[in-house]
């Protein structure tokens, strides 16, 4: 049988998938911000 890696927990799978979803919601915050005006906080009503 094949030796595969476990696609969950602390695995490169997991971690390489976290950092490019980390990308993607950074890169889409801050395109929001420059679109409205508004900082992601004032958007959300919490300042």
């Amino acid at each position: 049988m094949e030796n595969q890696e476990s696609k969950f927990g602390f695995s490169k799978f997991a971690e390489n998938w976290n950092g490019r979803l980390a990308m993607l919601g950074f890169v889409i915050g801050l395109a929001t911000e420059l679109i409205t005006g508004q900082g992601i906080l004032s958007q959300l009503g919490l300042i």
